[in-house]
């Protein structure tokens, strides 16, 4: 007899989201394709197998390993690498929606599988794509709620302006002991680590003091970030230099991730490094860079900017859904 992890009386066999929330997410994967199509993008598929894994220390990919066998590689967080080598070959403006993977990551706006709509876009800079985001996210505001308010006006705020604004001090200025400070005074519960990690006491700032003050209804694009968090995007000269980079933030949660892509094979390389240095000082797995990737950029990535967006919590603002559960058919806990 199969064995299974719930009795015989439970209903976990069902669908987590309605039948009803599942045509309209249907109906969001039609309007998508759509909407690129009609703008003159190539739709890619690329492997979710990957035989390197992400440096980031804020993403943890999931380990595959073959029967009575060594490591097979793992599953990917994001498609932007071999997208990025699809770009090196010549393959012009060109999208995916890819199911992609996230150790660690569960609750009310995670599931370790979920949907990712990543893009690129040759010569452009990261304003007009920010303008290419809000007019999808209007597209499938009609499309898929046409009886809910619209978005409102969208708003860019740059990363200093945000944080004098909603936390009230300056983050290209203040210490790592003078942003504890604040979060203290504000009752945030402060790790101890982070008393010496400059840019994790501004994540979690970020998280806890900025982002809940942002208007729910109004799409927020948030900009210029300090150089620091970088990640793959290029860094702007200036005084400050910063990050060209951006988040977007709707229905209270993140929803995208742009960059205006970093294409120099040594900065990248440099890049990686430093991450692998900083996984191990948090005592986390260090994973082989993807060489084929930094490859591609030795052999030239063109002028691009791109993003990513997560397709999941895009389809819970839109539909009214408190939890992610409400919009997949199957989360891990029914999977």
């Amino acid at each position: 007899m199969p064995t299974s992890r719930a009795s015989s009386s439970s209903s976990d066999w069902r669908p987590s989201a309605s039948l009803e929330r599942l045509r309209l997410r249907a109906k969001a994967l039609h309007a998508v394709r759509g909407f690129f199509a009609a703008r003159g993008l190539l739709e890619v598929e690329t492997p979710q197998l990957s035989a390197a894994a992400a440096t980031d220390v804020h993403l943890e990919s999931l380990a595959v390993h073959a029967p009575g066998g060594p490591l097979s590689g793992w599953l990917h967080t994001s498609p932007e690498f071999p997208m990025k080598r699809l770009l090196a070959a010549g393959a012009g403006d060109i999208w995916q929606l890819a199911r992609v993977f996230r150790g660690g990551e569960q609750g009310r706006r995670h599931n370790p599988e979920f949907s990712l709509l990543e893009w690129y876009r040759l010569d452009w800079d990261t304003a007009r794509l920010m303008t290419e985001v809000e007019e999808l996210l209007r597209v499938l505001a009609a499309e898929l709620a046409p009886g809910r308010p619209a978005p409102g006006e969208t708003e860019r705020l740059s990363y200093r302006e945000a944080f004098l604004r909603h936390a009230g001090f300056d983050p290209f200025v203040a210490s790592a002991a003078e942003i504890v400070t604040v979060l203290d005074a504000k009752r945030v519960s402060v790790p101890e680590s982070l008393a010496a990690d400059r840019d994790a006491a501004l994540d979690l700032a970020l998280s806890m003091l900025v982002e809940p003050a942002f208007d729910a209804a109004r799409p927020t694009f948030l900009v210029d970030f300090p150089a620091a968090q970088a990640a793959l995007a290029r860094v702007r000269p200036g005084d400050p230099p910063v990050a060209d980079r951006f988040e977007l933030f709707f229905g209270g949660m993140e929803l995208a991730n742009g960059f205006h892509e970093l294409a120099d094979p040594r900065e990248q390389a440099a890049r990686f490094q430093a991450d692998l240095h900083a996984r191990r000082d948090r005592g986390l797995d260090a994973p082989p860079v993807d060489t084929r990737f930094l490859g591609a950029l030795a052999h030239g990535l063109p002028d691009c900017a791109g993003v990513a967006v997560g397709f999941d919590r895009v389809l819970m603002c839109l539909c009214g859904a408190s939890h992610i559960d409400e919009v997949l058919a199957f989360p891990w806990a029914r999977a």
